[in-house]
Order: C-alpha cells, then structure tokens, then sequence
C-alpha cells in the first residue's frame, strides 16, 4: 500500500522513533527525530503524531527512550522509573484510550519478566513497541475486510477526520476498506469532512486518499446533510478514540453530528474501532475525559486570526456518540452491534 509506505507516521530508525509531522501537510512532508521521552510527549500534545493507534506507538517507543538510559540495578528501582515515564506520557492527551493500552502493555510485559536483568527488561520494553507497530498493521487490515463485506463497487462513502494510514501503522481502521477496495478494482467514492477547527480531514485524509489513487471529494463539515439527502453518501464509517461498555463512542468533534445526519437519512453509520479503543471499565460515553483544546485553534486558523480579540471559546476535541445512533462497531474480531461490544473481546 504505496501511502502508508512513502508516508509512515511513525518508524523505529537508528535507535530513535523518526515521527511525520503531520502539522506540515499537506504543504510540506517532514520528519522529526526523537529521542526522549519529553520530545515524544511533546509530539503527542501538539498533534504533530495524531490518530489513536499512531499516538498509542509512539508512547510506547516513547517509555523505552524514556528508560533506556536508566541506571538502575535492581527490577524494583527500574519498575519505578518506567511507571514515573508511563504516568508522564499518559498526560499528552487524555482521551485516546490506545494511549494508555499501549503502556500498560508495556508495563505488563516488564512484569512478566521481571527475574530478568535491567538491560533484558529495556530490551523486552523495546521488543514490544515493535511488536505493537507491527500488530496494527494487520488488525487495520482486518478490520478492512470486515468493512468490506458491508460495502459495496460504486457505494459512496463519507468519513469524518484522520482514520486512515496517517493515524496507524498502515490501511487505517475506517479507511481501510477503502484501498483493499481499490486493490479489487472497486471503485468507492469517498467524502471527506474537513474536520474543523484543525481540518485534520482536508489536510490528512483527503491528501493521503488522493495519493493512493482513490476517489475522494472534500466537503466543508456543514455540507454533510446536503450531500446525504441528495443521494451520494449510502454508508458513513469513523474511527474512533475510545468506546465505552455501552457501545457509546468518542470520536473527533464533529462526529456525533455526522451520526444524527445519517439517522435521519437512513443511512448506516459503522465505527471501524480495534479492540486496543474498546474500554470496558468505562462503563458509558459520560465517563469518557474529552480533552480541551487551545482557543489559538478556533480564533487563529492556520495561523490567520478570524475572531476577534478576547472572545470566549469552548473547544473539546472530542464529543461522543450515543451508542442508539450507531448501526454497527467493526473490530479485528468481526462485526458487532453497540450493545455486543463487550463480545468483541471475547471473540
């Protein structure tokens, strides 16, 4: 798959987590290396590394540049330093439930092995960042053609934010089906939404869609009604950051609008979601922490101020989906109603 190639998001190179600056693109590709903690924390904060599975690897490279170094001598002091680093590179952002997965992982895995000598355990915490990445690649394709199955040659489709290549190791979770569907020879016609304030869907998705070769239009958000009630979207698929135990989803703001538009339009709206988003001790969407955003995202777009000075801005990052508003959630294990998600664990 030529975009996730050219464009990785996140690679493991010369002992450093080499990251694409997704700030930069459209305009300019770029690549930043990183190797501390603190740079990766930063990296995840300011959304140069976004989409819930691409930040979930990073951190977990980011907790092995963070003890890599450690001078420890005993299991018990170097334990303490990874949960110090692991505490810390939870704070970037709160929501993505991914994040916090791929350190406890980590964090399980070191236990596992903790009759082993420091520098075996910081090579186990690097042996499962890796492992992670390579992991998700084939969960995404799964979870593509799992998609694929509900789709079908010429369907058109509207996505909402970054689900795609750029937010994971390769294909994307609500992306995928659509380039296995090109190596079929279908041809889906995609909209994207711009996804306001950051336009994570005119700069990423319909960049990295154009590039692969697949039929994407941009649309501004509010013209997602209009393109649905004139016939040109029979599916919506989005990712997602975290789903509850009721089937609740919190995805980029914006989406919960798009799931009470393809309600009212009759049209089936699927959350593509790996099993690492599923949180089952988060019992509904209400319990979800939505992270807030700085007002420098809204009043000065792209760097242009268009808002006065010293208005007041609300700016969550997130809203959740009321499970009732979703017709199915795909994972790597199959196809799920909201209120079967617990299954999807079990599968």
């Amino acid at each position: 798959m030529t975009t996730s190639t050219q464009l990785a998001p996140v690679k493991w190179e010369n002992d450093a987590l080499v990251l694409l600056d997704q700030t930069r693109l459209p305009v300019e590709t770029v690549y930043l290396t990183l190797t501390t903690s603190e740079e990766v924390w930063g990296a995840i904060r300011h959304l140069q590394v976004r989409g819930a599975p691409a930040i979930g690897m990073s951190a977990a490279y980011g907790l092995y540049l963070g003890v890599r170094n450690s001078e420890a001598t005993s299991y018990e002091a170097f334990w303490n330093e990874l949960l110090v680093k692991a505490e810390y590179l939870g704070t970037s952002r709160p929501t993505a439930v991914n994040l916090f997965w791929a350190l406890d992982r980590i964090k399980a895995r070191v236990q596992k092995e903790g009759d082993k000598a420091v520098a075996e355990l910081k090579a186990a915490v690097l042996d499962e960042a890796l492992a992670i990445q390579k992991e998700d690649a084939e969960v995404c394709r799964t979870i593509g053609e799992h998609l694929l199955t509900l789709l079908h040659d010429g369907m058109g489709v509207l996505t909402h934010c970054n689900p795609g290549a750029l937010a994971t190791a390769a294909y994307g979770t609500a992306t995928a089906p659509f380039y296995l569907a090109k190596e079929r020879g279908w041809n889906l016609k995609v909209f994207a939404d711009e996804t306001r304030p950051v336009l994570q869907g005119a700069r990423l998705t319909a960049f990295e869609l154009q590039q692969a070769g697949i039929d994407v239009t941009l649309i501004c958000d509010n013209m997602a009604a209009m393109v649905m009630s004139q016939g040109k979207v029979e599916a919506v698929i989005v990712g997602t950051d975290r789903v509850a135990a009721n089937g609740d989803v919190a995805n980029k703001i914006g989406t919960y609008g798009v799931a009470v538009l393809a309600k009212a339009h009759g049209i089936p709206f699927y959350v593509a979601a790996p099993l690492s988003s599923v949180d089952l001790e988060t019992a509904t969407g209400a319990e979800i922490p939505i992270e807030e955003r700085p007002a420098e995202e809204i009043t000065h777009g792209l760097g242009k101020q268009v808002a006065p000075d010293g208005i007041k801005v609300y700016n969550p990052a997130f809203d959740v989906t009321p499970a009732q508003y979703i017709t199915a959630i795909v994972t790597e294990t199959g196809i799920f109603k909201p209120e079967e998600i617990r299954n999807s664990k079990q599968s």
